[in-house]
């Protein structure tokens, strides 16, 4: 959907289409409004707050909205005693998903795929005793746990991890409108960015929009229409 479109739509669900008064919606409250509501409906759905309280990956709606976030990267690994730590967090991280290992150890020199489960930091010491659930080799099982911004991948010292690949979901790319001051980077914005979701989800990200703008400008029937409108269409 072109961001023309886009904006009739919202200014539409204003009752603001052709209105001179002091309620005239600026281009650049459109694309701030635009770009929250859609990172709180990405939240929201990931999380599973929504009204059936599916989470990411539990319905084929849900994988199928969402899949255009996934991405993988390959990460640098640092040996810290009992864990491997990766490099800082790609600056577009927005959620975890899952990260893919493989290790060596002394007695199999051939790096071997490890199921990595994600932990909480406080069960660590726990964990690394337990003998169900510490880092095993032979199995092909460990746990990480994220900290400062950064994967800890634990070993417990019994095997070297060679690699890794995260697998996370990043940031949705922010709309930009041309000629309209970008709210974020206080720069005139020379061409249009147009929302990279597909446009039955966009029309959710109107109504989000527009839901947000009604509440600043405390038109609460357009609030309530939109508010129904995002809940009753997830």
């Amino acid at each position: 959907m072109n961001n023309n479109i886009l904006q009739l739509k919202i200014k539409q669900r204003l009752n603001k289409l052709a209105s001179n008064d002091y309620d005239n919606i600026e281009c650049w409250q459109i694309v701030e409004a635009f770009n929250k509501g859609m990172t709180d409906w990405c939240r929201r759905n990931l999380h599973g707050l929504n009204v059936v309280k599916e989470g990411d990956e539990q319905s084929k709606r849900r994988i199928d909205d969402l899949q255009i976030l996934l991405t993988e990267t390959p990460v640098s690994l640092f040996n810290v005693q009992t864990y491997f730590e990766t490099n800082t967090l790609p600056t577009d991280y927005f959620e975890w998903k899952r990260i893919s290992v493989t290790a060596t150890s002394d007695c199999c020199p051939k790096p071997k795929l490890m199921v990595v489960y994600q932990a909480e930091e406080a069960n660590v010491p726990t964990l690394l005793r337990d003998k169900n659930k510490k880092p095993d080799f032979q199995w092909g099982e460990t746990f990480c746990t994220l900290k400062s911004n950064k994967v800890q991948i634990y070993t417990n010292g019994e095997f070297v991890v060679n690699s890794a690949s995260l697998v996370y979901y990043r940031q949705p790319q922010k709309i930009q409108i041309a000629g309209c001051v970008d709210p974020y980077t206080q720069v005139l914005t020379d061409t249009d960015v147009e929302c990279e979701f597909k446009d039955d989800l966009v029309e959710l990200f109107i109504d989000e929009a527009a839901k947000i703008i009604a509440g600043d400008i405390e038109a609460m029937n357009q609030y309530q229409r939109a508010s129904q409108s995002v809940e009753g269409n997830n």
